[in-house]
């Protein structure tokens, strides 16, 4: 009898293959992965980054008393992006270089498990359409506008940015 190799359908004309597990992973996967090889690494600044995320989604999981998908995460992951970049706000007005280096450097592994983010020209033009799309003349009709991006720029833009985007064009 010949050698079986490893997902190979013998005497058939398909080859069978396992898929890979770089296309179909999700974000919760990958992110246990990479905590893992963190561990293996001894990285510790970047497994303590990663247990912090860890911990945030169980929470919201433990509180929403739901499994979490990619977006959900994303959004998750913004959270806390902008927890630090208020953090580091903070702790630099205090001269605390210490924390908010500790604080930057968090934000670097969460940026890892970010979405690719938006040019400015990117986001101006899609504030433009919204604006058009949207029918928006004044001030009063930024909720409509950012009711519209809103979707679209989940995780992929700083909706801070984006609003001031919105607010410069309908002062215009």
């Amino acid at each position: 009898m010949p050698a079986v190799l490893p997902f190979v359908l013998q005497n058939s004309r398909h080859v069978l293959t396992w898929p890979s597990r770089e296309h179909d992973m999700s974000l919760k996967v990958r992110i246990s992965d990479d905590m893992k090889s963190a561990m293996r690494a001894k990285e510790t600044e970047r497994l303590a980054a990663i247990r912090l995320l860890m911990a945030a989604i169980k929470q919201k999981e433990v509180d929403e008393r739901i499994e979490l998908d990619d977006a959900a995460i994303v959004a998750v992951i913004d959270k806390m992006l902008k927890q630090r970049r208020d953090s580091i706000s903070q702790y630099e007005a205090a001269q605390r270089q210490d924390l908010a280096d500790k604080e930057k450097a968090e934000m670097t592994v969460l940026m890892a498990y970010m979405p690719q983010q938006l040019s400015e020209a990117e986001i101006d033009e899609l504030v433009a359409k919204a604006v058009v799309d949207s029918g928006a003349a004044s001030m009063q009709d930024m909720g409509k506008v950012m009711g519209l991006l809103r979707p679209q720029l989940a995780g992929r833009a700083d909706m801070a940015l984006v609003s001031t985007r919105i607010k410069a064009r309908l002062s215009a």
